[in-house]
């Protein structure tokens, strides 16, 4: 179950075969949850720094989530060493 503050609520879910995409309002800011297995990439912008939620769904565009999807790699990596050299892993 989410649990979110009272003045947090859910703006839009974006469909998107990798990712589930989440877009969040609270505190003046839009708040962009992407997931992918057990990591998660948040941003935020400011709601006046935008003309509203569908110009925020336009920086989500193919660019954005390429590199998005590189991060989620690298954050696998760093999460597989580190277990590996914590000895948490058996090989």
């Amino acid at each position: 179950m989410l649990f979110l503050p009272e003045s947090v609520r859910i703006v839009k879910e974006i469909p998107h075969r990798q990712f589930k995409i989440t877009i969040f309002s609270w505190n003046g800011k839009f708040q962009i949850k992407i997931e992918l297995d057990q990591y998660e990439q948040v941003f935020k912008i400011k709601e006046e720094d935008v003309e509203g939620i569908d110009d925020v769904v336009k920086m989500l565009d193919a660019d954005f989530l390429k590199t998005t999807m590189q991060r989620f790699l690298t954050m696998r990596s760093d999460f597989a060493e580190s277990f590996k050299r914590k000895n948490f892993i058996n090989e």
